[in-house]
């Protein structure tokens, strides 16, 4: 299971190399781009002037198997300076100018040749001389190979520059997010004794009647400050590189205990609670004791919030591969536009007062995304919220792999007296 923060350093990794990869890549195909464009740029200059030297002087300065002169004088050519090719001269390039008087040019394409034609008056006389830019048309095409594979080579570099850069960059995040997670559960950790410490103390005065309201108060405070300590140490246990083991989980099973558990106080608050199940397991693969803080955080707050004679429905079900589990309250329930924010670490919405909208529910979400599911909250019309949840079911094969002994998976010893 990947953990949130292994899937921000992924995803910052990505975007950085992907960055870093798409600039170079951009650069070189500009060069390249530009490089072609001045290449083309020069040759059409280059063949413009040698077909307008050429039409003034009557021959061409290149070489004679790549050009010709041609004569055109009333309504037929009068012969050329070298035998032309098959195709040539253009006759309707020469009537034209002979009508008009104006200078043309064309292009036209023989036998996968292309020929520049620049046809003029001189005189009674029109000229036409022909170019042949075979040879520049073939230093386009080595020009373009020799961009192309440099385009590959270079990608290649950018993709392993992008990588390199983006682990060198996010590296100072990955730290950060490690000095996090380890003050978190350090501090969590050195805080548990001491808490549980005060909190006897207190239960212990409060058991001797010396302290009536102000007692209760302290022992109704020293066990929410112990479970916050709780919801940080799972936190950060649950963002952890090294996870518990995974096992099966029923989340009938645990939906069954969280509300046998819960029923005594909603039945002396006069609430109710009701359970409906599909009557068979529903497996799971996780870790069971966070699994049961997500059953027990979303009943508690929902009894928080549910006033005398309220319902709390708590449906599990299959839904194709995945386990679905709905808790429905009929309590105020919460503005729909904290939707998407409910879940969000120590939010509180507008007149929310006591109301635990904070640490825990941001707990449940870590949870529960970290063994692979989904959770969401939502509150019809403002009354009653709704929290559903679903994990992905536990396949038979993965049933057999998660159950198998320990000492038969790879890396850990055989226990004395079995062989491997």
């Amino acid at each position: 299971m990947n953990t949130p923060e292994e899937a921000l350093v992924r995803r910052a990794r990505r975007h950085l190399g992907v960055g870093v990869g798409l600039v170079i890549t951009a650069l070189l195909a500009l060069a390249g781009g530009i490089s072609y464009a001045v290449l083309v740029r020069g040759q059409e200059a280059q063949i413009k002037s040698e077909l307008a030297w050429g039409a003034a002087n009557g021959t061409v300065p290149g070489p004679p198997a790549c050009s010709w002169v041609f004569w055109y004088s009333h309504g037929s050519f009068l012969g050329s300076n070298t035998p032309p090719p098959p195709g040539l001269p253009v006759r309707a390039d020469a009537e034209l100018v002979a009508a008009t008087g104006h200078p043309h040019d064309s292009r036209l394409t023989r036998d996968g040749t292309r020929y520049y034609v620049h046809t003029e008056r001189r005189g009674d006389t029109v000229v036409q001389v022909v170019f042949d830019a075979r040879f520049q048309l073939s230093d386009r095409r080595h020009l373009l190979y020799a961009f192309t594979l440099a385009a590959l080579v270079g990608l290649l570099a950018a993709v392993l520059t992008g990588v390199l850069v983006g682990r060198h960059a996010v590296a100072p995040l990955v730290e950060a997010l490690a000095r996090q997670r380890r003050f978190v559960a350090d501090a969590s950790h050195e805080l548990r004794t001491p808490i549980a410490q005060v909190h006897t103390r207190a239960q212990l005065l409060a058991r001797r009647g010396t302290g009536g309201r102000d007692l209760a108060r302290l022992v109704a405070s020293t066990r929410r400050l112990g479970e916050i300590v709780d919801e940080l140490l799972l936190s950060a246990r649950l963002a952890a590189d090294a996870r518990p083991e995974v096992e099966p989980v029923d989340l009938v099973a645990l939906a069954t205990d969280a509300v046998a558990a819960e029923s005594d106080l909603a039945a002396e608050r006069g609430r109710t609670i009701t359970l409906t199940t599909p009557g068979g397991p529903l497996l799971v693969a996780g870790i069971e004791s966070a699994l049961r803080r997500v059953f027990s955080e979303l009943l508690a707050n929902a009894l928080t919030h549910l006033p005398p004679g309220g319902r709390i429905a708590v449906t599990v079900a299959r839904r194709g591969d995945q386990a679905e589990v709905v808790v429905q309250d009929t309590g105020a329930g919460f503005d729909p536009a904290d939707a998407g924010r409910i879940f969000d670490r120590f939010h509180r919405g507008p007149g929310a007062g006591d109301r635990r909208h904070g640490l825990g529910l941001a707990l449940l979400q870590e949870v529960v995304t970290g063994h692979g599911g989904t959770i969401t909250a939502r509150s019809p019309h403002g009354s009653g919220a709704v929290f559903t949840f679903c994990i992905p079911l536990l396949t038979l094969r993965e049933e057999v792999r998660i159950a198998r002994p320990r000492w038969h998976r790879r890396g850990d010893p055989a226990p004395a007296g079995r062989g491997t």
